[in-house]
């Protein structure tokens, strides 16, 4: 552990359960590094991940964004890939993209295509399947309404599901944002991860939550 987690260690009770509002002021408070840093949540979820039908997915735009640009990809026909250029997507293209993506091109964070594509998109998901990049019709990303996606990608749309171990862990904006904004962003993400909850799950569904900055300390927290 470096001298400088040792230090921050001395500030916070790690075994204390924060208020979510409590821990934000931590967590600002700390978050001292030369950058502005990424405030993260991860949410231990009592699910079993083998299990397909509890496998967690979904996506919404937070209320104030993620603080972090989104370079977006559209793959589509000529007049839907100049609607996406149209609204703020940093590349697009048709079958000539698809190829590209294929070689291992893959200069952006979020990709989008039109339904007519998707067949031919399926060569592209050994590239973009690893890294969470599949267009998929569950998060939007697949449609024909191009230039409202792009602009909600733009604007702070963020993916999440769980990973094998049933957490689920989400960027919810910047150390710079207030504790307010930060606050909103959480809560809309909660109640977005409630809503997806799998029916086969009973009983308990978050075991517990946590948050950190990039450089800093994780407190266990808890809905205000």
């Amino acid at each position: 552990m470096s001298k400088r987690m040792v230090e921050l260690n001395k500030t916070v009770d790690l075994k204390k359960v924060y208020t979510l509002s409590e821990a934000l002021e931590v967590i600002k408070l700390n978050a001292k590094a030369k950058f502005n840093e990424t405030v993260d949540v991860s949410i231990n979820l009592d699910i079993d991940a083998k299990k397909t039908d509890q496998n967690i997915r979904g996506s919404l735009a937070l209320p104030h964004g993620t603080g972090r640009t989104c370079r977006v990809a559209v793959v589509a026909s000529e007049a839907k890939a100049a609607e996406g250029k149209k609204a703020g997507a940093d590349i697009v293209g048709g079958e000539d993209l698809i190829e590209k993506i294929t070689k291992g091109e893959v200069d952006f964070d979020a990709c989008i295509a039109t339904p007519d594509l998707m067949a031919k998109m399926s060569k592209a998901a050994r590239v973009l399947g690893p890294r969470g990049l599949m267009p998929n019709p569950k998060l939007g990303t697949v449609t024909n309404d191009v230039a409202a996606m792009v602009e909600s990608l733009k604007k702070g749309r963020i993916n999440f599901k769980n990973e094998k171990a049933g957490v689920v862990h989400v960027p919810v904006g910047k150390a710079s944002f207030s504790v307010k904004q930060l606050q909103e962003n959480i809560e809309a993400f909660l109640s977005e991860l409630k809503n997806v909850k799998p029916s086969s799950v009973k009983g308990t569904y978050i075991k517990n939550m946590f948050i950190s900055s990039t450089q800093g300390v994780s407190l266990m927290f808890q809905a205000n």
